[in-house]
């Protein structure tokens, strides 16, 4: 039987982080800005630049778009959720292969409708719901009904701070899962990729960060100096643990 290395996909925020995680063998990015946040929806002209640079790799379904117009919580009112859907055509429009989001409702639960209105705006192209599930009052019913919606993938670290505390809900996840992808996310090591594997996950995801200083200090009103970008030793050897996680037949 063919083993097939576990799919890596990482979180970044710039053109440089792109060109890394293309060159660094990963499977797909998820394109966002102010991952300091959380994450949040990058710009048209990133986008762009992502989609020509996977285009030039030829690296088809690389480009994963988060689409979260702010920080804090994930219950959306009817502007924000306005936004969400605009952005989505958005991205889309611009060459992206999927997109990336999630709302919950006030009582905790994950908002069905609005993620239904998202797999609508976002027409033939993959839908990811995120991390917005670890943050439900039952992450493990809010993943079982993403399936139902026609969403492709989840981002969760089985309701838990990390992956490595929520590693036998991700199992359980995974089991149960059917069609939906899990990928496991939050807070993942390479050195937690063999496992995360050996529990049944469909993907893993992380941002390999590092801190650069370059550019200069930021000044009065520019914020704290140095910004996060993408570490291309760790996304080789993100991209390196998923290959021998499969080889050794986990």
């Amino acid at each position: 039987m063919v083993a097939y290395p576990l799919p890596v996909e990482i979180a970044v925020q710039d053109a440089a982080g792109t060109r890394i995680a293309l060159a660094g063998g990963a499977t797909r990015i998820e394109l966002c800005q102010a991952l300091d946040l959380g994450g949040l929806t990058p710009s048209i002209g990133l986008v762009e630049s992502a989609v020509q640079l996977a285009a030039e790799a030829q690296a088809p379904s690389f480009v994963h778009v988060l689409v979260r117009p702010r920080g804090g919580g994930f219950v959306y009112d009817a502007d924000e959720l306005a936004t969400i859907e605009r952005d989505i055509r958005a991205v889309i429009s611009a060459g992206a292969d999927g997109v990336v989001v999630g709302a919950l409702a006030e009582s905790g639960e994950l908002d069905v409708e609005a993620v239904h209105r998202f797999v609508e705006a976002a027409g033939a192209a993959d839908v990811t719901v995120h991390r917005a599930v670890d943050a439900a009052g039952d992450p493990r019913a809010a993943v079982s009904a993403l399936a139902r919606l026609g969403v492709r993938r989840v981002l969760t670290s089985g309701g838990a701070a990390d992956c490595r505390t929520g590693l036998a809900t991700l199992e359980a996840m995974a089991a149960a899962s059917g069609v939906l992808e899990v990928m496991a996310g939050g807070g993942v090591k390479v050195d937690d990729i063999a496992a995360l594997a050996a529990a049944g996950v469909d993907a893993v995801h992380l941002s390999a960060r590092g801190r650069a200083l370059r550019g200069g200090a930021s000044g009065p009103g520019g914020g704290v100096d140095g910004f996060d970008e993408t570490d291309a030793v760790l996304v080789a050897a993100a991209v390196e643990a998923a290959r021998l996680a499969a080889t050794a037949g986990v």
